[in-house]
């Protein structure tokens, strides 16, 4: 029996309790924990594709997207002794364990925690030093907006092909497109970033005035930005069908290439992303079925620094100073220097 003022539910044999269900979450639209949780139900199978023994980051809205948020990286008191975890190393050299989902009823005992958005490593729980993901963030910088972003997407399709890789691309629930490529085991972050430093720099070479791969803000412009340290340690992103923390609860939904076009990121939401889901099923449920390598994409990254004396980029600041590094002054302040 729940408490009053709370809801069980029945998720694969599991029961989970909601509390406060009545809580707002998404204000501007009425939308309560208990819809979240619903949400979360609907797609279970979808989300958990791309959590499945993943060290997940939980992007916490305690009181709603209008409330206070924080990222919770260390699994918190109380887990259930069925969510297992697994110990992350971040670029400090210090460690945590973070909760790895592994079955439907994770994820709604996450969501009654306040998680909205989650945020799964590119690993699995049995390496977690290798990632099995190749994930490309194409971020519209001011100036520019989704549009721009697929134009883009679908210029890297081609980039990604002529290497013997393919992407499968979705929404960020934002103004950007995300798309992520399965890769074989084996290549260290420090290699999968690079790989996708060499993609960034051939994608702004092929589409100059619409791409960059600057990391400093103020020498973007009004481009895409492929943002390369997303592959960097500790760093990701918003997992297929998380929800995110925009005033209409937009959803980060995967779609198939041919929907890409025409898609419109605001018309996938809490709402709408459920029927879809119960018609077409998980999109992207045959990323399993594939792991590509990234000799090719390395040996990419090889020749441009030999022609073109093209080396590594700054890292987050967080991270300690890499070796082969550039500077990560600002370029307008290393010039008032």
């Amino acid at each position: 029996m729940a408490a009053a003022g709370a809801v069980e539910l029945d998720v694969a044999g599991r029961t989970v309790r909601v509390s406060n269900p009545d809580k707002t979450y998404y204000p501007e639209r009425g939308f309560t924990k208990l819809d979240v949780a619903h949400y979360y139900l609907s797609v279970v199978e979808g989300v958990l594709r791309g959590l499945r023994n993943r060290p997940t980051t939980m992007q916490r809205f305690p009181d709603g997207v209008d409330g206070e948020s924080f990222y919770q990286k260390r699994a918190p008191k109380g887990l259930p002794e069925w969510l297992p975890t697994a110990r992350i190393a971040f670029p400090s050299g210090r460690f945590a364990d973070e909760i790895c989902p592994t079955e439907p009823a994770a994820v709604i005992w996450a969501a009654n925690l306040g998680c909205l958005t989650f945020h799964p490593w590119p690993v699995r729980r049995d390496d977690t030093d290798h990632p099995d993901e190749l994930r490309i963030d194409l971020d519209p910088q001011p100036g520019t907006d989704f549009a721009d972003a697929v134009r883009v997407a679908y210029e890297l399709r081609e980039l990604l092909a002529e290497h013997g890789l393919r992407g499968w691309p979705k929404t960020s629930g934002g103004r950007g497109v995300h798309v992520y490529v399965p890769i074989r085991t084996g290549w260290t972050f420090t290699e999968v970033r690079r790989a996708a430093i060499a993609l960034a720099r051939a994608m702004e070479r092929r589409m100059p005035d619409l791409v960059t791969a600057a990391w400093w803000k103020e020498e973007r412009g009004a481009k895409v930005f492929v943002d390369y340290n997303q592959m960097a340690r500790d760093r990701t992103i918003a997992s297929p069908y998380s929800l995110r923390a925009s005033s209409r609860a937009t959803v980060s939904t995967p779609l198939r290439w041919e929907e890409l076009a025409d898609a419109a990121p605001e018309d996938c939401d809490l709402r709408t992303v459920p029927p879809r889901f119960a018609e077409l099923g998980d999109v992207h449920a045959d990323m399993g079925d594939h792991a590509f390598g990234l000799g090719s994409v390395l040996e990419l990254a090889d020749r441009q620094a030999a022609d073109e004396g093209l080396g590594d980029l700054p890292y987050p600041p967080d991270h300690p100073k890499m070796p082969g590094e550039p500077s990560r002054v600002q370029p307008s302040r290393a010039r008032k220097r």
